[in-house]
């Protein structure tokens, strides 16, 4: 059946409607329809691809499907690669760990472990951000389960302060379990007395990974790189405020609640935790039925 001018017609009357005949309508069908497919298609991927710039091929396949568009990964690699959309990414790097320090040093706490739920372990660190005239730093803390930032802070130096105040912000709304580990680097803000004594305060099992072994904090570099890489690096910062706002917004607004991440099965990490929660509700409600 076609639509024509508010009328539901057959292919017949349509044919007879245009004066042409079933073979050239199909043969017409079969010409064009394919084509008009892959455009829309194509403008699809596109569109993904230029509103999440450092999306890779799979990712864009992810957001795809969750809009309710079925397409296979390499159909979208050929697609991207056709139109010069896959992504680049840039590398900078400066020293933000000062692990030279003769303070406390804590074993690391991770190793071999499985994390299975939100607030087990909580990871932190600390990076540089490139304004005009000068640099500023992010101390930040992620839930490892969820990848989810749940404290961060801003500031023009690396004293302790800075980290204490995205730990404050981490723990303010939340109830925090028993047992519940914060892991970081040997850094001599991580290892200082007023950060230590806030962190068994609120009590915490304090982890640290071993000198020159970023890998141990895995959780916490692979986000660095990745706000580096689709929000730092795509902003020209011209104070610490701009930086503020936009950080802010890309870290509450687009990473937590909407950036598809592969390792949560291209779930957002707010969806993730959302999911998690009533997949334990329900499982706990059938557990009290007789």
């Amino acid at each position: 059946m076609m639509q024509l001018a508010g009328a539901r017609l057959s292919i017949e009357e349509a044919c007879r409607a245009a004066q042409v005949s079933r073979a050239g309508f199909y043969r017409h069908y079969d010409e064009h329809a394919p084509r008009q497919a892959e455009t829309e298609l194509r403008d699809r991927i596109q569109r993904v691809a230029l509103e999440n710039r450092f999306y890779g091929y799979r990712r864009v396949a992810a957001e795809l499907r969750w809009q309710g568009i079925g397409v296979n990964h390499k159909r979208v690699l050929r697609v991207m690669r056709e139109d010069n959309l896959l992504s680049l990414r840039k590398r900078r790097f400066m020293v933000t760990t000062d692990s030279r320090h003769y303070r406390p040093i804590y074993p690391n706490l991770l190793a071999g472990r499985e994390i299975t739920a939100p607030h087990q372990v909580w990871v932190a660190d600390i990076t540089y951000l490139h304004l005009r005239e000068e640099f500023i730093f992010l101390a930040v803390v992620l839930d490892a389960f969820s990848r989810r930032v749940v404290g961060w802070e801003l500031g023009e130096s690396l004293q302790t302060s800075l980290v204490l105040q995205a730990l404050n912000r981490a723990v303010a709304d939340r109830p925090l379990p028993a047992g519940i580990i914060h892991h970081s680097d040997q850094g001599i803000q991580y290892a200082s007395a007023e950060l230590v004594d806030r962190l068994l305060e609120c009590g915490f099992q304090i982890s640290m990974s071993r000198k020159a072994s970023p890998w141990e904090n895995g959780y916490a570099e692979s986000f660095i790189k990745t706000l580096k890489a689709e929000e730092v690096s795509l902003r020209q910062y011209q104070n610490l405020e701009e930086a503020r706002r936009s950080i802010g917004h890309f870290l509450d607004e687009v990473y937590n609640q909407r950036r598809l991440h592969s390792a949560l099965g291209y779930l957002p990490p707010a969806q993730f935790e959302r999911d998690w929660h009533d997949k334990n509700k329900k499982e706990a409600a059938a557990r009290q039925l007789p």
